[in-house]
């Protein structure tokens, strides 16, 4: 029998979807969010738990992971994949409104927390480059556990949601000086010589360039080739290739802000975002979901693996300290600073428990202030000890939240509103051919906002170079139904000419939306039967409604009169809808 070991990557795949597979069913039955489960998954699951049994107990090799550095470099990817999605949601000119939150209160939050922090590592006897190091890496919270327990609370787009959002990508943003600090303080340390305040603010300058460099660059060519680029894809109508075009987008623009010294996360967060203006926004957000969910998971079980119960159990009162007091620390920092911004108090203690916890970055951080001498091998281990502790009390420190802002009287009206959605409220008009095209322009003409979906990519330009908002999308899968605002939609509309799509989109709006009214456009008789008992509310037989034209202009070129026209052809339609209504009641 092969030995679990020789398995390698395949074992550890294995072993990672079957928690998934366990993990994800029992904590929402128990109503507990995936992320505790995922995280405990990691502790128990990884090399400093269960893996230190396989000596004695052989058969848990299969059952154990014990490659941290592969897990560690999916799962930076599953950080990329939630930012990407992140900034599919917004927009730069929803960006540019919340410049007063990344720059000002996140901005603050960051320099402030660092301080103390710093501070508190500099009393307990670090040297104050390291205590520095230490104390920008711990101000840093998890955007990925955040977001996602965000997401999961279906508060993303509340105000208080974008706030806290606006201080993670504010973090995102402070990388690139924490990383040029290490670099100047490591080669400071092996050197043997203090640091000057110009060379620190010289190179942070330069770091700076680097960065705005490489964000130039992302935007600038996104915006030239982004577009053109999917609408040849969309051409080809072929799904596998439209998700690779997907994924080497993320995987690219991600790797071009981890050479220039940025995170991969915000080079991912930055596509998303020139993707955001373009028209195939929602299909793209539909695509990624997966990856991003099972990534995001393996994320989160990196976490746990770093977790180390034996150095806990060898300074059990100094981690539960050190912990707490971080918490605190960070909270006491950010809470009375959002409401300096303007944030109702409820919301203000509330962010500031959610985003007491540490943060992903501060694993690099950490190691590579420990490699380069600023920090000894122990404190690494104990700091790192640390920041996964509070972030295992992430999903705890939330729920506090929840409960400390209920407590304090936060309501809607103090500052947990929602955003509204450009797509709320709309009629959704799938297909913009000849027909849909006419239907589109008259309801507009009514003051009847509608949203167009197509699958050809041609139409769907040609109806945006008109100025109408039509968007690229497979209207037959409900993820992407909901992205276009099917849930307050009053009506929807199909008028395209296949038979077997309509009835998939009727099925699916049916299943998501049982009230709304359903219009559709169908081929003959029996496409309209099969239309009514999938839950159509209204079909239009194309070539019945032919004939009656027909009909109206010949009775109008013989000279019947116009009421008497009227009166024939109402009779005829209603005949229609009893003949359809018993053929559907025969079947």
């Amino acid at each position: 029998m092969t030995d679990a070991s020789h398995l390698g990557f395949y074992r550890e795949t294995l072993i990672f979807l079957g928690t998934a597979g366990v993990v994800l069913p029992l904590m929402t039955r128990f109503r507990v969010s995936p992320v505790v489960g995922f995280l405990v998954a990691g502790l128990l699951l990884g090399p400093n738990s269960a893996g230190r049994l396989t000596e004695y107990l052989p058969f848990l090799g299969w059952f154990t992971i014990s490659s941290q550095e592969a897990v560690d470099q999916l799962a930076e990817l599953g950080v990329a994949f939630l930012l990407f999605n992140i900034g599919l949601e917004l927009s730069l000119d929803r960006l540019w409104t919340m410049r007063r939150v990344v720059f000002g209160l996140g901005m603050a939050q960051v320099v402030l927390t660092t301080v103390a922090i710093a501070l508190t590592a500099w009393v307990f006897g670090n040297p104050i480059d390291a205590s520095l190091v230490i104390g920008a890496c711990l101000a840093l919270s998890s955007t990925a556990i955040v977001l996602q327990l965000l997401a999961e609370q279906r508060r993303l787009t509340t105000i208080s949601g974008r706030n806290i959002f606006g201080v993670l990508l504010a973090q995102d943003l402070a990388v690139v000086p924490i990383l040029f600090l290490i670099v100047v303080f490591g080669d400071a340390t092996a050197d043997g010589r203090e640091v000057s305040v110009g060379q620190v603010l010289g190179g942070l300058g330069t770091a700076l360039l680097q960065a705005i460099a490489a964000i130039g660059l992302i935007v600038g060519f996104g915006r030239l080739i982004l577009r053109r680029l999917f609408r040849q894809v969309a051409h080809t109508q072929n799904r596998e290739l439209f998700m690779a075009t997907i994924l080497f987008v993320v995987v690219g623009t991600s790797l071009v802000t981890r050479f220039a010294g940025l995170s991969m996360a915000l080079g991912a967060f930055l596509a998303g975002l020139l993707l955001a203006e373009t028209e195939f926004r929602r299909q793209v957000a539909v695509d990624i979901e997966p990856f991003k969910g099972l990534l995001l998971g393996l994320f989160f079980i990196s976490v746990g693996m770093r977790i180390d119960p034996a150095a806990i159990a060898a300074y059990p009162v100094m981690v539960v300290v050190s912990v707490a007091g971080m918490t605190a620390v960070k909270a006491a920092v950010m809470a009375p600073l959002a409401r300096a911004f303007g944030i109702p108090w409820p919301r203000a203690l509330e962010a500031a428990l959610l985003l007491a916890g540490g943060g992903e970055f501060a694993f690099l951080v950490l190691s590579m202030a420990g490699s380069s001498g600023l920090t000894s091998r122990e404190v690494e281990q104990f700091m790192l000890l640390v920041a996964s502790g509070t972030m295992l009390l992430t999903p705890l420190l939330a729920k506090m939240g929840r409960r400390v802002g209920t407590r304090a009287g936060a309501n809607a009206a103090s500052g947990d509103a929602v955003v509204p959605d450009a797509s709320s409220g709309r009629v959704l008009v799938v297909g913009h051919g000849r027909v849909g095209r006419l239907i589109d322009e008259v309801l507009a003409a009514e003051n009847f906002e509608c949203l167009v979906i197509d699958r050809d990519a041609d139409l769907v330009r040609r109806g945006r170079e008109r100025g109408r908002d039509v968007v690229f999308g497979d209207a037959a899968r409900t993820g992407f139904l909901r992205r276009c605002g099917l849930a307050e939609a009053p009506a929807v509309i199909l008028t395209m000419h296949d038979p077997a799509a309509t009835e998939a989109i009727v099925s699916a709006v049916r299943a998501e939306r049982p009230e709304v009214p359903i219009i559709v456009r169908a081929q003959d008789a029996d496409h309209a039967v099969r239309l009514f008992a999938l839950g159509a509310s209204h079909v239009i037989p194309e070539a019945f409604e032919t004939s009656l034209e027909l009909l109206d202009r010949a009775l109008g070129a013989l000279g019947v009169a116009e009421e008497r026209t009227q009166s024939l052809l109402a009779d005829r339609r209603a005949e229609m809808m009893r003949f359809l209504r018993r053929e559907l009641s025969a079947e």
